[in-house]
């Protein structure tokens, strides 16, 4: 399989690591399958409406169109929809570990697409929660006006629920092109629903652990 030993290794332990270093490259080919497929799906629907967002800029709290979230050249947007409202009495730990890791990312991300996170609350329990994080980097947007989160899954009449969106811009059209519905889906057995994975490395890491994501591990706002 490879030519790699490692110091005092058995022949049980590399028999093993041999078999599910199989497994890995028939994982690696299956992501790249789907990673095709997903690229090749075809638009999605129009936008619904171009939403009025709220967003702080230069200290002051601007109405900023749907549409004004596309750069020059950048016709992708990620939204990623943050479970933080009003009837919640604090933001959300598991979105909160997500845009933590996201965070890092964005500098990087932002030289081939657009990149931005909204929430049901006030402009100013968005920044002071972003504060207490150093998200610093990310386009922080209030949808308490408006019905986006529930027009794309990132509200039920159940309340805030987790959800990334890909949206696409095709001249002076904005089309919706793909969305974390694996969120909506039954969890696979003794986990979650994943719909995440792909950009989250957190569980990625605990994953290539011996104990795994553990059964009762969840991040916490604060440790």
């Amino acid at each position: 399989m490879t030519p790699l030993h490692y110091p005092n290794e058995s022949a049980e332990y590399r028999s093993a690591r041999d078999q599910l270093l199989k497994e890995e490259l028939a994982l690696r080919a299956q992501v790249e399958r789907v990673a095709q497929q997903r690229r090749a799906l075809p638009l999605g629907g129009l936008l619904k409406e171009d939403y009025e967002f709220a967003e702080r800029i230069d200290g002051k709290d601007t109405p900023v169109r749907f549409a004004e979230l596309f750069a020059p050249g950048k016709d992708t947007l990620f939204l990623y929809s943050f479970m933080y409202s009003p009837e919640m009495p604090e933001a959300c730990p598991m979105c909160n570990a997500f845009l933590d890791g996201l965070h890092g990312q964005v500098v990087h991300l932002e030289q081939r697409i657009n990149v931005a996170v909204v929430a049901k609350h006030s402009l100013e329990k968005i920044h002071e929660h972003a504060a207490s994080r150093g998200w610093d980097r990310f386009r922080l947007l209030s949808s308490a006006n408006n019905t986006y989160n529930h027009d794309y899954f990132g509200e039920t009449d159940s309340g805030q629920t987790t959800m990334a969106n890909i949206f696409v811009r095709k001249g002076d059209e904005i089309r919706h092109f793909w969305g974390t519905e694996m969120s909506f889906a039954d969890p696979i057995e003794g986990g979650n629903m994943r719909h995440l994975d792909l950009a989250w490395a957190m569980w990625n890491v605990l994953d290539m652990t011996p104990g795994g994501r553990g059964e009762q591990f969840y991040p916490a706002l604060k440790y």
